[in-house]
């Protein structure tokens, strides 16, 4: 990670201001809650316990795995890892510029990072851990009491501490210095002659800039899409077993016969809500392959020509956009280029 990456983005106690729609915005201080304040020491410790595999129930996984800093902070995967003998039955969305969400997961289920951090621990096709069996395995390692006691004050391990570290860890996250920053900072020459013609697109003809705006390129809302089920997904008795139990959690009545993935619908009961997700960031989208909830699409080229034909059959919300062969070339090339930003450099910490 990017010495005292976190120090630069330490200052803003409040949420972030919405950006007016189509309003693209460069890289900026990021919100930290007056709850959690930031420091050099809950960032080391909240780095330290994302990577301890004591978080899991068979301790063969922590947080990185699902979230790889060499794979964008996903893990390259159509849907994330799982737990052994069970299949997870979405993607695993990047981490990167996360601190800027309103929303947490594709459904949007959790509204901080603090609450986020504990759902993939108790979940049975996840971490599968325990979560008071984990507070008392932390307690017996001396090195994480004194870092706990030289944080919080004292060396109480509770699962609300231990989310709080690795949400301050996760808002050091951020893409920086894209040349897409430059641009819109006054750099005229920041974007490639293909690249700005890209960005000319994704304003214009394109209409990406309607959903995708802001510092993070994300509206925070839900859009019905109806992008397509995974046919190999569907044949998978595990992932059915997945679907059913997610459904039944959130008192889907109809939880026996689900055969798709119905969205926010889970958490609102509402039935626009029905296969709607959250509109994802775009913010070093060149290295977060596979994309969708699903994990469907490998390419970007896939993923434009998806929006290119108007959505998935039968959407309510997109139309056609009849951009040439060239100008998806353009446009994919923004996207590569233009939202990629400096490299974050991280070196994986010593677990005590």
């Amino acid at each position: 990670m990017r010495k005292a990456a976190w120090l630069i983005f330490f200052v803003l106690l409040c949420l972030p201001v919405t950006a007016a729609a189509g309003h693209l915005e460069p890289a900026r201080d990021v919100p930290i809650p007056v709850q959690n304040p930031q420091t050099a020491a809950k960032v080391e410790l909240g780095k330290k316990l994302f990577f301890d595999r004591r978080l899991s129930g068979d301790g063969t996984m922590n947080c990185g795995t699902c979230h790889d800093p060499g794979q964008g902070f996903s893990d390259g995967l159509d849907i994330s890892l799982n737990y052994p003998t069970t299949r997870n039955w979405r993607n695993s969305p990047t981490l990167i510029n996360v601190a800027f969400q309103k929303y947490l997961f594709h459904d949007g289920r959790a509204a901080t990072l603090e609450e986020q951090a504990l759902f993939p621990m108790m979940s049975a096709f996840e971490m599968n851990q325990n979560l008071d069996f984990m507070e008392e395995e932390i307690r017996t390692v001396p090195e994480y009491v004194a870092e706990f006691t030289e944080v919080f004050g004292d060396g109480d391990v509770t699962r609300e501490r231990i989310a709080m570290a690795i949400a301050a860890f996760e808002r050091t996250l951020i893409s920086l210095d894209a040349p897409l920053d430059r641009f819109l900072a006054g750099d005229s020459s920041a974007l490639s002659p293909q690249a700005l013609k890209g960005y000319e697109i994704f304003t214009g003809k394109g209409k990406c800039s309607e959903c995708h705006f802001g510092v993070n390129l994300a509206d925070d809302r839900f859009h019905v899409l109806h992008v397509q089920e995974n046919p190999e997904h569907l044949k998978d008795p595990r992932i059915a077993a997945t679907r059913r139990f997610v459904a039944k959690v959130y008192h889907f009545e109809e939880y026996r016969t689900l055969a798709e993935d119905p969205g926010r619908y889970l958490i609102t009961k509402d039935r626009k809500d029905w296969k709607a997700f959250k509109t994802p960031t775009l913010r070093e989208i060149a290295g977060t392959a596979p994309y969708m909830h699903n994990g469907i699409y490998a390419t970007l080229a896939e993923v434009i020509e998806f929006f290119n034909a108007g959505g998935g059959m039968g959407n309510p919300v997109l139309k056609p956009l009849r951009l040439t062969s060239l100008e998806k070339e353009e446009l994919r090339v923004f996207l590569e280029q233009g939202l990629t930003g400096a490299p974050i450099t991280f070196v994986h910490p010593k677990i005590p």
